[in-house]
């Protein structure tokens, strides 16, 4: 089913009135009941990450790390098996996976009087139990499984459903006896930006000659589009239609 701009930016203004909790997206179901799970997630996924973009430099301050460190600090002592860190970041709108990566870094910069490190916070936000504090551990755990938009259980997910989505588009390729090479052949061959499948005879599509094809696990809006093409789109078109005026001047 085809969404039209109209009802995007309906459900996105409908989004900018709620918090990014699994309530809101029941919320969101009931609210347009005609569109699919996978695709009010992924528009809730983005219109989340805008948000928390917008928003990210004010909770990085070193007066609000202080803030959150010394709440949480606070909130643990009263009820340490409270979720403390998942308050705190509902409580200031803030993604619970990030708020527990400020946390987690403020408490291993005390503990070993040194900034840790990236892949040291991250191998921990990863696997909690490698945190050298207990309480602190059931707190990442708590704000890592119940964020909806960040953290490394997201990362998973989403690095997964792109997989499936690669699968399956493989399969609809053969199924339709197209003849394409594969992202891993043309990376085979040298190139260093690729799309997923290049169709080695192009085929037309709604009135558009479609030569290569790229598979995004998420919503493609305005921005993201704007995005794509700067970051991957052009680079696809320039060096796959120089290639194809270079093939068709040799013969």
């Amino acid at each position: 089913m085809k969404l039209t701009k109209a009802q995007y930016d309906e459900i996105a203004q409908f989004l900018g009135h709620v918090q990014p909790t699994r309530q809101s997206l029941r919320k969101l179901k009931e609210k347009f009941p005609s569109q699919s799970q996978s695709t009010l997630l992924s528009i809730f996924s983005q219109e989340y990450q805008k948000q928390i973009k917008r928003t990210h430099a004010k909770h990085h301050t070193a007066e609000a790390i202080e803030a959150y460190y010394q709440r949480y600090l606070n909130g643990v002592m009263k009820n340490a098996a409270a979720p403390v860190l998942l308050e705190l970041a509902n409580e200031v709108d803030f993604a619970p996976s990030l708020m527990a990566r400020i946390v987690l870094e403020r408490f291993l910069q005390e503990k070993e009087q040194a900034i840790p490190s990236k892949t040291l916070i991250n191998s921990m936000l990863r696997d909690p139990s490698r945190i050298p504090d207990g309480v602190l551990a059931n707190q990442v755990y708590q704000c890592t499984v119940n964020d909806c938009c960040y953290g490394p259980l997201v990362d998973c997910i989403k690095h997964a459903i792109g997989h499936e989505h690669e699968v399956l588009l493989r399969e609809i390729l053969l199924e339709k006896n197209l003849s394409f090479i594969a992202e891993d052949q043309l990376r085979a061959k040298g190139y260093d930006k690729t799309p997923d499948f290049i169709l080695e005879v192009p085929v037309a599509v709604e009135g558009h000659i479609i030569h290569w094809i790229e598979s995004k696990a998420s919503f493609g809006d305005e921005s993201s589009h704007q995005a794509y093409l700067q970051d991957q789109f052009w680079s696809y078109w320039n060096r796959i239609l120089m290639e194809k005026v270079s093939e068709g001047s040799a013969l």
